[in-house]
């Protein structure tokens, strides 16, 4: 496995974080991902490692979705207001997400959360980098219209 892959894991693990929402399941999908590419290691010699990672670790969460159903755990961290308006803040976000289609919010995560590039999202999902393009455009102006700034003042 080469240095660079090895720098990936944190990326690959705030992934399968964001998908799961539980730290340990996120974990254990990460290493279950690298495993599985290196055990698997025909797709190397194309140079798309990262693409190729990106796609196992999306398999395995969905796969973790589809086999049981869980329950995120909390952060107990600070007080009791920073908490409320922290879990309302996630809510409300989750809440906006929750109305976009799963590929407007898989653009959405890759692009914004991982900050991977046109390019890789376009390797990772099948899409052209237009497309990329025109519909990550789209799912931020469905997510604006959900979130105005007067929810949150």
């Amino acid at each position: 496995m080469s240095a660079d892959i090895e720098e990936q894991y944190d990326k690959i693990y705030r992934y399968c974080y964001f998908k799961t929402q539980n730290a340990a399941l996120a974990e254990d999908l990460t290493q279950e991902c690298f495993l599985k590419y290196i055990s698997q290691n025909t797709y190397v010699e194309r140079g798309k490692e990262l693409a190729y990672l990106y796609t196992i670790a999306r398999n395995l969460c969905m796969d973790t979705f589809r086999r049981k159903a869980f329950v995120p755990l909390d952060e107990n961290a600070g007080t009791e207001e920073v908490l409320l308006h922290r879990a309302e803040l996630k809510l409300c976000v989750r809440q906006a997400l929750c109305l976009l289609s799963y590929q407007e919010q898989e653009l959405l995560l890759l692009r914004y959360a991982e900050q991977l590039s046109v390019k890789q999202i376009s390797a990772i999902t099948g899409l052209s980098r237009f497309a990329v393009y025109r519909k990550s455009g789209q799912a931020l102006d469905k997510l604006r219209q959900h979130l105005r700034k007067e929810d949150f003042l």
